[in-house]
């Protein structure tokens, strides 16, 4: 009655909030500590990052999504229907944040930084497209299992000699 009526009222589980409590615990930890440091640089970052995102990024991966998803809207339909779009949304969002984070180093724009990474500056691009290769294939991989498994769940459940519902 009390899990019910709390899943109808969060819409999640308790371990899901608890886990949001916690991200949110953690964050302003990490905010008072950096304001405690240097509180003009965390502002005008804070101010700047949501400046960049509302009037510059959100704009271009939404036109980017909505493109994605005319493209691939106006081939002919498929027998069998499966959500696609996240398959695609998902590595190329983390794709996107690793970039965001480490483009001085995958750019080769670390003149101020040259010996913070104790790396070489030209692997970093390299280990990039690496990891978006890898992210990209294992987003196809769990596609096509799902696609897999829709299939054989769709001709398990049609008769032989009966056509699928449309």
């Amino acid at each position: 009655m009390i899990m019910t009526r709390f899943l109808r009222w969060y819409g999640s589980g308790p371990l899901h909030l608890l886990v949001l409590i916690c991200s949110f615990a953690l964050a302003a930890y990490a905010l008072v500590r950096l304001f405690a440091i240097r509180p003009l640089d965390v502002a005008i970052w804070f101010v700047g990052a949501a400046i960049l995102h509302d009037l510059i990024l959100l704009p271009v991966y939404s036109l980017a999504d909505l493109s994605a998803r005319a493209v691939l809207r106006h081939h002919p339909a498929r027998p069998l229907r499966v959500p696609w779009i996240n398959y695609l949304r998902v590595p190329t969002c983390l794709s996107g944040v690793l970039l965001i984070v480490w483009f001085p180093l995958i750019l080769d724009l670390s003149e101020p930084y040259p010996s913070a990474a104790r790396l070489p500056e030209n692997v970093y691009l390299g280990r990039w497209l690496a990891i978006t290769a890898v992210l990209f294939g294992a987003s196809a991989l769990a596609f096509a299992i799902k696609l897999r498994r829709a299939t054989r769940l769709k001709q398990k459940h049609t008769a032989p000699g009966e056509d699928a519902p449309p």
